[in-house]
């Protein structure tokens, strides 16, 4: 077994009283104020993570509503786009229509213009040649009804209309 002295006891008490002396003064100190900062700067960095955190959802909210009055945007420009696309093709419609409506009565006042022209110059055509039968007939001077109206007859067979 093994003995201890009681000298042995006590110097080896006091040295380890004085070495926690030395380290409680010199070392234990500086231990726990390190230890002290180590804590204070996790929870900082805990807190800084915390607020980036918050930060970062903030930032995601304030995204979201940006994207959702973009796309609000967008479907009020193309709802706006599609009225004037529409606008202009009924405006394109009603303008052509417009236009084919002036060309047909442009058309029909051309060919009205024509007819009457050409019933003209039938009505001139049928004038002459009255006065050119009436012409021959007084030439003729029959003295015969029924021979006037036989010339008469055979001049109007004798004319061509052109």
């Amino acid at each position: 077994m093994l003995s201890a002295g009681i000298g042995t006891i006590i110097w080896t008490s006091v040295a380890f009283l004085v070495v926690l002396f030395i380290l409680k003064k010199m070392a234990w100190g500086p231990i726990l104020k390190g230890l002290k900062d180590r804590e204070t700067s996790i929870e900082n960095a805990l807190r800084q993570a915390d607020q980036a955190r918050d930060e970062m959802a903030r930032l995601n909210n304030e995204n979201a509503k940006i994207i959702e009055q973009a796309r609000i945007e967008q479907d009020r420009i193309i709802a706006e786009a599609k009225t004037i696309r529409e606008k202009m093709i009924s405006d394109a419609k009603a303008d052509a229509e417009a236009a084919g409506k002036k060309l047909a009565e442009d058309a029909r006042m051309a060919i009205e213009a024509e007819k009457n022209a050409a019933l003209r110059e039938v009505k001139n055509m049928v004038a002459n040649l009255s006065v050119d039968i009436a012409e021959k007939v007084l030439r003729e001077k029959f003295a015969d009804r029924a021979a006037q109206e036989s010339f008469v007859n055979r001049e109007l067979d004798n004319v061509k209309l052109n």
